[in-house]
């Protein structure tokens, strides 16, 4: 069992947040009849959702989060393979696909039990030396590690029933028990990417690219540009998938549209407000991304709160996009939004485009008019080349 990779992304989370540098990433928010609906539907799904009847030859793991209910990250693979596929699409923190199957029921029950924490070697003493931060690794591990154990031996009895020839997932750096299962078994593993990285995102980067458990065989790329952005593992071989999900470039209107993040969005919202005063002329828009909720924020009178319709339908038809990380900016430069990135917190994850000349960082919203066209963006979301790889499964 390697830990540190299973606990890394949680504890940059962590780490984050209690340093106030960032906000809750993607906060999950429930009510207690939510919560006890929740637990009548993993009860259900053991009879409904079973995943272990029939047979199939790739597993595939979409995305929790499915704006206007479409998940567009397997969309195309999952037309791709059929019936071959066996679709796991977990109900925990978003709604599941029609016909998918999923292990909710034991993927919260094997987190229910374990001790409270664990002897973590001293990396919490020695992190708070560094950052000045309490981070709670002996509660991490002692939650994390047991439950990664159970999943993994339950996944692996999964896919050796079925004689799964391909994984195919989103997310990877939260699925670690679905990958380390097929790594035992000597099966392939695909992550599809489904967001931006950087060397700056741990659950990607890792300097020098050393051997690290329980990672995927191949990340498949929307572009050229994400498959050297960082050091990957050792061993993870790169292609690029393209995306297909984009929507082609409209007539442009006279909009500035910026795009809220749970980690920067308190501090976005006043750059938005200094942008419309100081661009009386331009509509400033405040899209939400879709973990958050209309009533997170205080909306300043010169600006308007988008929530409706798509992101996508929505850049491909505004002069000027704004945000720090998200991966929003990279899909707008290919729709053709000028692009110019706050001066926040996150930032750095848009350096390689600020300094190709593919956005600007602002430091003053009066800088907003200069902001550049991307001039490749087929580096970034390159046409669909799903069909040539997935025709390379293995027999």
């Amino acid at each position: 069992m390697h830990p540190w990779p299973i606990i890394r992304m949680r504890v940059f989370h962590e780490l984050t947040r209690r340093a106030r540098i960032h906000g809750a990433p993607h906060p999950v928010r429930r009510t207690p009849y939510d919560k006890a609906a929740l637990v009548g539907k993993h009860v259900s799904g053991i009879v409904t959702r079973s995943p272990f009847p029939g047979r199939y030859d790739a597993l595939v793991v979409p995305h929790p989060r499915k704006p206007n209910g479409v998940e567009i990250y397997t969309d195309e693979l999952r037309a791709i393979l059929g019936d071959n596929a066996l679709i796991l699409d977990s109900g925990i923190n978003g709604v599941p696909l029609d016909g998918s199957k999923n292990l909710d029921f034991f993927t919260s029950a094997a987190g229910a039990l374990h001790r409270r924490t664990v002897d973590d070697r001293g990396i919490q003493e020695a992190l708070q030396k560094l950052t000045g931060v309490r981070v709670p690794i002996g509660a991490l591990l002692a939650r994390e590690i047991p439950k990664h154990a159970r999943l993994r031996v339950l996944y692996r009895a999964l896919l050796k029933k079925h004689r799964i020839k391909t994984v195919y997932l989103v997310v990877a750096y939260f699925h670690q028990h679905i990958v380390g299962a097929a790594r035992d078994l000597g099966i392939r593993v695909v992550e599809l990417q489904h967001g931006a990285i950087s060397p700056f995102h741990l659950g990607y980067s890792y300097p020098g690219r050393p051997a690290v458990a329980d990672q995927p065989d191949e990340l498949w790329c929307f572009g050229s540009y994400w498959t050297d952005v960082a050091d990957l593992p050792a061993g993870m071989r790169t292609e690029v998938m393209g995306a297909a999900f984009l929507p082609k470039p409209g007539l442009k209107k006279n909009q500035a549209v910026f795009l809220s993040q749970g980690t920067i969005g308190a501090e976005l919202i006043h750059t938005a407000e200094a942008v419309a005063k100081q661009h009386p002329d331009i509509e400033v828009l405040y899209r939400l991304h879709p973990s958050e909720r209309s009533d997170d924020y205080t909306i300043p009178d010169n600006v308007q709160l988008s929530t409706g319709g798509s992101t996508l339908d929505l850049l491909a038809t505004a002069t000027y996009q704004v945000g720090v990380s998200t991966t929003a900016l990279f899909e707008g430069m290919a729709l053709g939004c000028r692009t110019a990135v706050a001066h926040l917190p996150g930032h750095e994850y848009l350096e390689p485009a600020v300094a190709k000349g593919h956005a600007l960082l602002m430091h003053d919203p009066a800088q907003l008019t200069q902001a550049p066209l991307c001039d490749d963006p087929g580096s970034y979301y390159a046409p669909s080349d799903l069909s040539r790889l997935t025709a390379q499964q293995p027999e």
